[in-house]
């Protein structure tokens, strides 16, 4: 969606007005209330507005503001006969519900039913309407496998700070929308995290009205607290003064120090897509489990404070900023993330993690952006040494596995908990059906099999051609036949396929069957993901054969070791390079980020000289002004 310049200095009396006018009689409205980053509008028709989205459409291009229809409370009925009223409906679906969550600050409803994709887009089409007229709320449908602990976790949460998050939206509100106390316009960054480096991603974008904070994660790999947190220790840096902070995806060298940033104090908004909202939510109490960095309470009110956004909606987050998210192609909910800074002075392009490359359960990265001056990219895989293409890396990984399996090995194959996980399992699911595998049980954790459920629910968010085939063929995105449940108590002892984290080789079950296949020669470790030095997984990849694990005995691997590359849900050298120059217009600037420093430096060497585009890497702590 394109960004139109307006008057920043518009009244909150002349947006009410200019609504109060556009609006009909009919529409019932009445209240309109600030809303976090959006105008809300209550109504006791709402169905009038949402047939009518024309007179919508035409208010927000007058108001250049982010509206969203609410229904009046007084329409709404109780939990107990909107519940009736909805299971008497969908009876003739032939719906088993398996539950229902009221959000009463919102006014919105979800309900999770049993049925297939088929069933599920015949329900959004024919009848939500004539829901939300019958029991006055906003109505929700998303299909449920099993009841995931992650998802009853969030929904708890917000049905025990329904007061709070009035006051927060109402609050967060007053603060978007506040005028602008100054009307010259600039941009700086600050590199906290993640610049030249892979890991605790995190900068401070830093303007006359605002301080924005994109990403936040932690260096799981590092040991020293002064490479593994963000540099937040950097003179100047004051937690009460940041407006927003945006998160691209739930990876934790995204966001895992964003617990500890509520628990030292922040209490503001946290902006980004709502299956980045679970996942991340999935890996926090994953690693709280281990590690006693934050408590559930923190992570609590990362939930509380989080405003997930749909991609490609334009949405103030301060005076001067705006923001629209765009597919990344890395992961479930994966963004880049859009930001025009002023009245068009200056546009911004996060890439976050980028696959600009075809994969089996996403689409490519987004690139048509109206106007972009200054690009963000991360430069994992920017040396030419990059791994081969998608579509060769199926076979050599199959032909390595179906060799070990046909030895009567087991295969490990240390995978992140999102991502390559469900990648995989598409995938290794997919060959076995073909007859190409050979057949053999997937054995996966407990938090992986969450995760692709999750992937699932949300599978609007997955690639065009397995959204039209879920709902054409009336099939599940998975096959779940093959999967079997491990614990650290587990143990796997005939050939199979063993899918677990962490993908380093740092902690969780990964360990585990290392220490229960390590000493066996016909079985074999596969690494695809990108091994970060320092870490267990790069010792063995280079050719350790005498390991040591958390001060324990040494380990003599006597186990086949093999690298795959070309599996990842990066970009190549190639993809980057690919998706700069598809950018219009010419970028004027480039600074590459999330990168071993060699590779970054390679990346802005060939992005000057091959694209002719001013390009840079920065390191940790820098500072560089924009414009």
């Amino acid at each position: 969606m394109e960004f139109t310049n307006f008057d920043n200095e518009q009244s909150s009396q002349n947006i009410m007005a200019t609504i109060l006018k556009s609006l009909p009689k009919e529409s019932g409205l009445t209240k309109i209330e600030y809303e976090g980053p959006s105008i809300a509008l209550y109504s006791k028709n709402p169905r009038f507005l949402i047939e009518n989205s024309q007179i919508l459409s035409n208010m927000v291009n007058t108001i250049r503001k982010r509206i969203v229809i609410r229904t009046d409370e007084s329409i709404r009925k109780s939990r107990k006969d909107s519940t009736d009223i909805i299971q008497n409906r969908l009876k003739s679906f032939k719906s088993e519900i398996k539950g229902i969550i009221f959000d009463d600050a919102i006014g919105e409803l979800t309900v999770f039913i049993n049925n297939s994709f088929e069933i599920l887009n015949q329900i959004e089409n024919t009848i939500l309407l004539d829901l939300v007229s019958e029991t006055g709320w906003k109505i929700n449908v998303r299909k449920s496998i099993i009841k995931l602990s992650t998802v009853q976790f969030i929904n708890k949460i917000l049905s025990n700070s329904i007061d709070y998050r009035v006051k927060f939206y109402k609050e967060l509100g007053e603060k978007v929308f506040r005028p602008k106390l100054s009307n010259s316009c600039e941009a700086s960054i600050v590199t906290l995290g993640g610049f030249g480096e892979i890991g605790r991603s995190c900068f401070l974008l830093i303007t006359k009205e605002s301080k924005v904070l994109l990403d936040c994660g932690i260096n799981i790999h590092e040991e020293k607290p002064l490479n593994y947190f963000p540099r937040f220790d950097i003179t100047g840096f004051c937690l009460d003064e940041i407006d927003a902070v945006i998160i691209t995806h739930a990876h934790i060298d995204h966001t895992g120090f964003l617990p500890l940033l509520f628990k030292y104090g922040y209490r503001g908004p946290v902006y980004c897509t709502e299956p980045t909202l679970s996942l991340m939510t999935l890996l926090f109490l994953d690693y709280h489990k281990n590690h006693g960095l934050y408590s559930e309470e923190d992570i609590e009110n990362v939930i509380i404070h989080t405003m997930p956004l749909c991609m490609g909606i334009v949405t103030d987050i301060s005076p001067d900023i705006k923001l629209v998210l765009s597919t990344s192609g890395h992961i479930l909910g994966s963004s880049s993330i859009h930001l025009h800074i002023g009245n068009g002075e200056h546009n911004i392009v996060y890439t976050g993690d980028l696959k600009f490359g075809k994969t089996n359960l996403l689409d490519n990265a987004s690139w048509n952006f109206p106007r972009v001056e200054t690009l963000i990219i991360e430069g994992t895989f920017g040396s030419k040494d990059s791994p081969h293409k998608r579509e060769e890396t199926d076979p050599i990984l199959i032909e390595s596995i179906n060799q070990t399996l046909r030895e009567n090995g087991r295969v490990l194959i240390p995978v992140p908990i999102i991502g390559l996980s469900q990648e995989l399992i598409y995938t290794l699911t997919k060959y076995q059906e073909l007859g190409i595998l050979e057949p053999t049980e997937i054995f996966i954790d407990k938090s992986i099999l969450e995760a692709t459920h999750l992937y699932e629910i949300y599978y609007e968010y997955l690639s065009k051609e397995i959204k039209t085939k879920v709902l054409s063929e009336n099939i599940s995105v998975f096959n779940y036949k093959k999967l079997k449940l491990v614990n650290s108590k587990s143990k796997v002892d005939k050939p199979g396929i063993i899918l677990v984290a962490s993908s380093m080789l740092m902690g969780g079950l990964s360990l585990k069957f290392l220490k229960q296949i390590h000493n066996d020669p016909l079985s074999k470790i596969i690494f695809l993901s990108y091994q970060a030095p320092g870490t267990l997984g790069k010792e063995i990849q280079t050719g350790n054969t005498e390991v040591t694990i958390k001060g324990q005995q040494p380990l003599k691997l006597k186990c086949k070791i093999d690298s795959i590359h070309g599996f990842s849900n990066h970009s190549d050298y190639n993809q980057l390079l690919a998706y700069m120059s598809r950018l219009k217009p010419k970028l004027k600037r480039v600074i590459v980020n999330h990168g071993e420093k060699p590779r970054i430096q390679n990346l802005a060497s060939s992005v000057n000289k091959i694209l002719n585009i001013q390009c840079q890497y920065l390191l940790v702590p820098e500072a560089v002004k924009l414009f």
